[in-house]
């Protein structure tokens, strides 16, 4: 039996891993958008004076934190039917990793409001604004300013953890590569170009994120 390198299965199999890789985009691009939304609240939370909802998202970041995202999925899935909950295998996936990026960003994005200097805001209190002007108009900018390249990795590394919700039959490039090599039999060329695509994705994701960050926050961040 030869032992070299086969790729003609791609002349078949392409198809299937563009479809993988557009699967894994839509999970990452849905789960980073609601994501950084629970983090904005999560971090205003924090710094809030209400103790209740400070206590609440401690331990809803301590808990994500503190536990393996696949555990999450499993629970997400597999548990929440026997309380009566069903998710399709896409929702569940997105739900887990929305509520894994929302923890990991909230400690990103209450780090980076801790770093604006109070002067800022006394300064945009003095000229009237509202706590919540100050908040979006003053302190958030600034902050994501500070705290942009951390919250680039955290959206580029939420896109390789999505491979993991191959676990629960989602079809995105992982599962994809999986059932291709299945029916060929080249596991190391498959997952070769698996990683490849996974290469470049990552790369051009955060070239994007780059290019939205000098347009939106100011060129220095690239």
């Amino acid at each position: 039996m030869g032992s070299g390198l086969d790729f003609g299965w791609l002349l078949t199999g392409w198809r299937a891993l563009v479809e993988g890789a557009g699967m894994t985009l839509w999970l990452t691009a849905c789960s980073t958008v609601l994501g950084l939304a629970i983090s904005v609240l999560g971090a205003a939370a924090r710094r809030g004076r209400i103790g209740w909802l400070k206590a609440t998202v401690g331990v809803y970041v301590e808990a994500i934190r503190n536990t393996p995202f696949i555990v999450q999925l499993f629970f997400i899935y597999f548990g929440l039917p026997s309380l009566g909950v069903n998710l399709n295998p896409v929702v569940a996936a997105i739900v887990a990793m929305t509520l894994n990026v929302g923890a990991y960003a909230t400690e990103i994005v209450a780090s980076g409001l801790a770093a604006v200097a109070v002067g800022q805001r006394e300064a945009a209190e003095a000229l009237g604004l509202k706590p919540r002007q100050v908040f979006v108009k003053v302190v958030l900018p600034q902050a994501m300013a500070v705290i942009f390249p951390a919250l680039a990795s955290q959206v580029v590394i939420t896109m390789l953890d999505s491979a993991v919700v191959s676990q629960i039959s989602v079809r995105e490039l992982t599962m994809r590569a999986n059932l291709i090599q299945s029916q060929t039999f080249r596991p190391f060329e498959t997952f070769l170009i698996a990683a490849a695509i996974y290469l470049a994705l990552s790369i051009a994701l955060r070239r994007v994120l780059n290019r939205i960050a000098a347009r939106y926050l100011g060129p220095g961040l690239t």
